[in-house]
């Protein structure tokens, strides 16, 4: 049986007026300010806060012998990035483009 895709479909959910529609729908040109946060449950940093007391661990390791650092970028890439040896450090394919 072929389908009119076309035509208009009526179900039963469709009795439901524009009204009650827009009461279960937040206004989103509201004021009101979402107090519930799911995205980031840890809270936010505002800038400039104060961050003195924070310590981080982080390992830095140097790079690699088959890594080189841009003269340009000054990004550690893979030697496959590398377009060309400049005085001083190679420049990446990225900086040459």
């Amino acid at each position: 049986m072929a389908t009119d895709y076309d035509a208009p479909r009526k179900t039963d959910d469709d009795s439901e007026s524009i009204e009650a529609l827009k009461e279960r729908v937040p206004d989103k040109r509201s004021g009101a300010v979402d107090a519930d946060d799911s995205d980031n449950p840890s809270g936010f940093e505002l800038p400039g806060a104060d961050l003195s007391d924070m310590e981080l661990d982080v390992v830095v390791l140097p790079p690699q012998e088959d890594e080189f650092t841009c003269v340009d970028c000054f990004l550690v890439k893979h030697r496959s990035q590398l377009d060309h040896e400049a005085p001083g450090g190679g420049i990446c394919k990225d900086c040459v483009a």
